[in-house]
């Protein structure tokens, strides 16, 4: 098993079509499927189910395709990484981000940034909070935007930045679609896309927190994890979403959002930013500065 092996594999998986995927590896079918096969041959396992009309991934190959993609993604950031190091006279800062800073304060703050460190490369990955702290500790990247955990390991820094507001998804033809607030009560009796717990649990708490201050426990339709599934669910009708303001930024057709009155008592969306102790390189500083002396203004998207 290769690299390249793995490249053409998930190329195959994300097009479930040879044809495409050759033309986008450039390469001839008849070599894509090649190395498909090679690669099945190795590993002892069928990953993918062909017919003359049709290419599906079996049950194993989806497991392996998550895998894969992860290892191809850390290979070109080695390969990004050294090679972007050798550019002489520039300095790299490497972000990770939740989706909802990535959509509302990072564009801001690298913006002041980039106005002062124009020679800056910056590299931003956008995850979730239980995926960029590993990759954080492990030296992938130089600082976070996350959830705070629920317990912070020792070897890391942390600041709060600000709580985001929330607003009410619905679908554009719902009744309530055409209004500027809503509040719980409005949306009572209404099916909810809740994300899971397990991997977004500031946002998970948050649904049922506001269903729980008003004595409700809220008719949960479907989980999900992704911002684009959660707003795919919401316009396809098969439930409400309460999601972070910054949702807004976000170019999702058949999707309305509404302001969302809260009791007071219910705590909003936590977003921190954290890095390495001892980290004192010059970018990480630099930002976390101008963070600090312009919170106010850029928080003001949130």
């Amino acid at each position: 098993m290769d690299i390249n092996q793995l490249r053409c594999f998930i190329a195959v998986g994300q097009d479930l079509h040879f044809g495409r995927a050759a033309q986008r590896m450039e390469m001839m079918p008849a070599s894509l499927s090649r190395f498909i096969r090679l690669l099945e041959e190795d590993l002892g396992v069928r990953l993918l189910n062909r017919s003359t009309r049709n290419v599906a991934l079996t049950q194993e190959g989806v497991e392996f395709f998550d895998e894969a993609v992860k290892l191809v993604t850390q290979f070109d950031e080695l390969a990004l990484r050294f090679r972007a190091a050798n550019k002489r006279g520039r300095k790299i800062l490497r972000i990770g981000a939740i989706d909802s800073a990535a959509q509302g304060l990072i564009p801001h703050l690298l913006n002041h940034f980039m106005q002062i460190y124009p020679d800056t490369d910056i590299h931003l990955s956008e995850d979730k909070t239980v995926n960029l702290i590993p990759r954080l500790k492990s030296g992938w990247l130089d600082m976070i935007f996350i959830r705070p955990p629920e317990s912070l390991d020792a070897r890391l820094d942390m600041r709060l930045i600000t709580r985001e507001t929330c607003v009410l998804a619905v679908p554009v033809n719902h009744t309530l679609a055409n209004r500027d607030v809503v509040s719980v009560m409005d949306f009572k009796e209404e099916s909810m896309i809740v994300p899971e717990r397990r991997t977004r649990p500031h946002s998970h708490d948050l649904t049922m927190n506001i269903f729980k201050s008003a004595g409700l426990t809220p008719h949960i339709a479907q989980f999900a994890e992704e911002k684009q599934t959660i707003l795919s669910f919401v316009s396809a009708g098969l439930g409400l979403a309460i999601v972070p303001t910054s949702f807004r930024n976000i170019n999702s057709e058949g999707v309305t959002y509404i302001s969302l009155s809260i009791d007071e008592k219910v705590k909003k969306l936590p977003l921190s930013v954290a890095w390495l102790k001892g980290n004192d390189e010059p970018n990480v500083m630099a930002l976390l500065q101008i963070l600090s002396e312009n919170k106010a203004m850029l928080v003001q998207p949130l």
